[in-house]
């Protein structure tokens, strides 16, 4: 068996830090491929190496000293070196950084050198082979990720390895010029990575033992879902869970490769698994809920709507005429109501009304503002009786006005709406009825 190991800045942010990580690759031989992010916080008043090294290159950009700023990140460095009292030295490594910024390199080059100088560290302190990711993932003229280079180039290098460390977060254009990935960048490494050498399994370490059922700004130490589906797992990023990105998903899960969701700190815990389908049953009737405020209905009435061929297109293309997406869009037979993040609505909120007017000719146009929509999401709602009954009654005992509900065909997912001043309330009535009342 063959795993890739991501681990986050959290989990590298020091020397007894990558101390726990060293325990951990070293505790199993089929975690051969380590892909590490930047050294991340120490504690909530530090400071993450990445954007230390975003806020020295801008004083270089701006033909500004930058000697200290620089030699605060070495230090950083070296205190991670000389805690797990390692022979390596990045001065050499240091005085070419200071050469490029002065060259102005841009601050895609200056963000990478993060997780660059960590994959050295790493590397040198597992006795691995360090691979520059620079030299192995690759960007179009346009600055999009190509996938088919990549994986063609990656499986080579890798295959003639037996251990390896490939920094994340970054990639280089076709001329070598640095280009990082716009979000959850050492995540679509790790996921990369795992595709290129068909692994059996992407482990993604953190600070937190798998993904929770719910918000712990919002429950208080919520469960942690053993097994969850890439669907659900897209139902709840789509409403606001933080998750990985799709980004980090799709390499791995083209290739049907699981992602075990595992805590640094903690790593005797299972973590969540990501898989593409299974037949574990839930824990729970539901695998997770999620939400988000600050949404807009906009209600759209008209006598035989569904008699009137393209009257959904019509309405839907007042928006797009706009720049505006919808989030969501329930509908009856005379009926459908648009949802729209409040924030990007109001400032065109009549232009788009005349423009439905104008294209579709409704009877009426109803809006209403401060809107919630939170999604229970779950595959074990299939085979339940009962699910949107006991949502309703939990809501109603909690006093939670329920303003629209919507069931997609699939049944893995029901999506609420509330007032934004019932939000929290209608989440902790849900996480009562489903997790709290069968523990």
């Amino acid at each position: 068996m063959k795993k890739v190991v991501k681990f986050g800045g959290s989990s590298l942010a020091s020397a007894e830090q990558f101390k726990k990580v060293g325990n951990i690759i070293r505790s199993d031989a089929e975690r051969r491929f380590v892909v590490p992010s930047a050294p991340g916080k120490r504690n909530s008043k530090d400071i993450k190496v990445t954007d230390m090294l975003y806020a020295c290159y801008a004083l270089a950009e701006d033909g500004k000293k930058f000697d200290k700023e620089l030699a605060d990140i070495k230090a950083r460095y070296d205190e991670i070196i000389n805690g797990l009292e390692l022979k390596l030295d990045l001065s050499d490594e240091f005085a070419k950084i200071s050469e490029n910024f002065k060259a102005k390199a841009g601050s895609d080059y200056a963000a990478s050198r993060g997780e660059y100088l960590n994959g050295i560290v790493m590397a040198d302190y597992l006795g691995f082979e360090f691979i520059d990711s620079a030299s192995v993932i690759f960007f179009d003229e346009n600055g999009e990720f190509d996938a088919d280079k990549t994986n063609r180039v990656l499986s080579v290098r890798l295959a003639g390895c037996e251990h390896a460390v490939v920094p994340g977060f970054y990639g280089a254009y076709e001329d070598g010029t640095v280009k990082t990935f716009s979000r959850g960048g050492s995540d679509v490494t790790g996921s990369i990575v795992a595709k290129a050498v068909q692994a059996d399994v992407y482990e993604n370490w953190t600070d937190v033992s798998g993904f929770l059922v719910a918000d712990p700004r919002i429950i208080k130490n919520p469960e942690v879902i053993d097994t969850i589906t890439y669907r659900e797992l897209r139902e709840l990023a789509y409403m606001g869970a933080s998750v990985l990105h799709e980004d980090a998903i799709f390499p791995v899960r083209q290739e049907g490769i699981p992602i075990n969701i595992r805590n640094t700190n903690v790593p005797e815990d299972s973590g969540t698994w990501i898989v593409g389908s299974t037949c574990q049953k839930s824990k729970y009737t539901i695998t997770g809920i999620a939400g988000k405020k600050g949404f807009c209905a906009v209600n759209i009435e008209k006598d035989m709507m569904n008699s009137e061929v393209g009257f959904g297109r019509r309405v839907l293309q007042s928006f797009e005429e706009n720049g505006i997406n919808f989030e969501h869009m329930p509908s009856g037979i005379d009926t459908m109501t648009v949802f729209v993040h409040q924030d990007e609505f109001m400032d065109k909120e009549q232009k788009v009304v005349a423009g439905i007017h104008r294209l579709a000719d409704p009877d009426s146009i109803d809006i209403e503002a401060d809107f919630a929509l939170i999604a229970v999401v779950g595959r074990g709602m299939k085979s339940t009786r009962g699910t949107a009954g006991r949502i309703f009654s939990a809501l109603a005992h909690a006093n939670v006005n329920v303003k629209m509900i919507d069931q997609g065909s699939s049944e893995l997912n029901i999506i609420i709406g509330v007032s934004n001043d019932d939000f929290e309330m209608a989440i902790k009535a849900i996480y009562d009825i489903f997790v709290i009342s069968q523990l």
